[in-house]
């Protein structure tokens, strides 16, 4: 069975127990590891793997073809995505400093890209003026040199940001949390409508479940793939990730999701759907 997830260690920890065939009665996997803005638009142009790990906010262009699996993704509380800027002075950045400037985001299918959007509706006088789609790795970098005037990243750079003397303009999670009182949904895990969706939610609910079970088996194979991280920063990643909304999406996890992408559509972000018909 073909599947698609990205080498982060989230990703890598959660799914080592089955790539490895340690989940009986699963199929064999042929994985695809992949950024996230890359499984978008796999899922998006129907050229997807049977099983992908996709964002949030990607699903309303792919839940023709795939469902929303109840588990095996991230969602969680104190993990969302940050907007950074360069330190101006003694003084700390505000919103108001983003006006008709440029930002740089990893992806515009990405939460972390619809939280800023629907954060800045309500903070940023005049909204933002260009948004600057560019690798992950290469905006935190760009923002220090001060080639971009602001930068919204994700995952790891929670820790590193401030080896880049970078400062933190918000913290998109804590104003979600606080705005709606649900976790942030962040990536999904999607399979393509025609499988049995049962059973792949079993066999990924059993993988996470060895995960926690038997930390140490996937230690190599997380680290083989974490493109040079530091051991202490890919466990924070993990720590931080993989939480019980990986085992189980639950009531507020559905919540989470259905608030993010209804909150989109009415700001014209995403297409207007019957979000809660399709995510069930």
């Amino acid at each position: 069975m073909k599947i698609a997830f990205s080498p982060c260690p989230n990703d890598t920890f959660v799914f080592h127990a089955w790539a490895h065939g340690l989940i009986p009665g699963a199929p064999t996997l042929d994985v695809l590891y992949a950024d996230i803005d890359i499984t978008n638009k796999l899922a998006a142009d129907g050229t997807g793997p049977d099983v992908l790990k996709i964002s949030y906010a990607a699903l309303p262009w792919v839940l023709k073809d795939y469902a929303l699996l109840p588990c095996g993704g991230a969602l969680g509380r104190g993990c969302g995505p940050l907007v950074l800027t360069r330190p101006d002075g003694a003084e700390a950045p505000t919103p108001a400093a983003l006006s008709g400037r440029q930002v740089a985001v990893p992806s515009e299918r990405s939460t972390a890209y619809l939280l800023f959007r629907l954060w800045a509706a309500q903070h940023v006088p005049g909204g933002v003026g260009e948004i600057v789609v560019m690798p992950f790795h290469e905006i935190m970098p760009a923002v220090r040199d001060g080639r971009i005037d602001a930068g919204l990243v994700i995952h790891e750079a929670r820790f590193t940001y401030p080896s880049y003397g970078l400062a933190l303009l918000t913290d998109l999670g804590n104003w979600w949390e606080q705005d709606t009182g649900l976790p942030i949904p962040l990536g999904a895990i999607v399979a393509r409508r025609s499988m049995d969706l049962a059973a792949l939610a079993g066999w990924a609910r059993a993988s996470v479940e060895y995960a926690w079970a038997h930390p140490e088996a996937s230690r190599d194979y997380v680290m083989a793939h974490a493109q040079e991280m530091d051991p202490a920063v890919a466990q924070a990643h993990i720590d931080l990730y993989v939480n019980a909304f990986t085992a189980e999406l639950g009531d507020s996890g559905y919540a989470a999701v259905l608030t993010l992408l209804q909150r989109a559509a009415e700001e014209g972000l995403v297409p207007q759907q019957d979000y809660a018909a399709l995510l069930k």
